[in-house]
């Protein structure tokens, strides 16, 4: 496959926070409600990677909540200061800023969960106005046995990994045999651990981009050396990396491959 320059810079240095654009999140789950219109209905989607404020994954599947008949809804970040790539003028969201418990320490150094599996607002319907959120008691990280409780508490696990350790998530999501579908590089399909994983059919490519340049939302702080970028009129940064994105997931359908 071509090599990415840009990916690879961002290897090395653990530049790990590419957002995944919601029309490929959306294109991807359609695939499997257009195989079967329930495969989510009374399940709990565990999202651990994803920050909520910023994350398509927490926004997609919040807004479709009730349309997916979801169960429950969990999205956990990871703490501030625990990134690999550290924001320099990071500032709380309003948001987080409104709750009575927002302490600005704390989410420097605490990761934060948010749940939504009823109507909070009681407006009559479910949706992304009533997630509701805390602090971890952990920074976040997939690893520790606090986020590994909420794995196995999950049917489904949904996201887009740190890029720099898709091999340990992919391992850390065999060990609990949940199904899943998450999106990488496609170069790690010949990583010495994932390949075994597709040939003995245990994991599968995903429905939709096999392959192909796609974009990715980015922090401000990001270097824009990619071949292709842009800035949208909010000022939200995008970068667009070549021959990047594909979906592994575990075999819950039948093949779309």
């Amino acid at each position: 496959m071509a090599k990415n320059d840009a990916l690879g810079k961002a290897k090395e240095a653990k530049n790990d926070e590419f957002y995944t654009i919601y029309a490929d999140i959306e294109k991807e789950m359609n695939a499997y409600l257009e195989y079967d219109e329930n495969v989510f209905r009374n399940k709990t989607i565990l999202l651990p990677c994803d920050d909520p404020e910023w994350s398509n994954f927490t926004r997609y599947f919040a807004q479709n909540f009730e349309k997916l008949g979801l169960k429950k809804l969990i999205s956990t970040s990871y703490a501030v200061e625990s990134k690999k790539y550290k924001v320099k003028d990071w500032q709380p969201t309003l948001f987080e800023q409104q709750a009575p418990w927002f302490d600005v320490d704390k989410s420097k150094i605490k990761g934060k969960i948010f749940t939504l599996d009823h109507d909070t607002n009681r407006n009559g319907r479910i949706d992304i106005e009533d997630l509701e959120w805390k602090y971890l008691d952990g920074d976040g990280d997939f690893r520790s046995e606090e986020i590994k409780r909420l794995r196995d508490e999950a049917d489904f696990i949904i996201t887009n990994p740190p890029f720099s350790l898709f091999r340990e998530f992919v391992a850390w999501i065999m060990e609990s045999g949940k199904k899943f579908a998450i999106i990488g590089n496609m170069n790690a399909i010949t990583y010495k651990e994932i390949f075994p994983l597709l040939k003995k059919n245990d994991v599968w490519l995903g429905a939709s981009i096999h392959s192909g340049d796609r974009e990715f939302g980015v922090p401000k702080e990001y270097p824009l050396e990619a071949a292709g970028w842009r800035i949208d009129e909010k000022g939200n940064h995008f970068r667009l990396f070549i021959n990047m994105c594909g979906w592994l997931r575990h075999p819950f359908l039948l093949t779309f491959a």
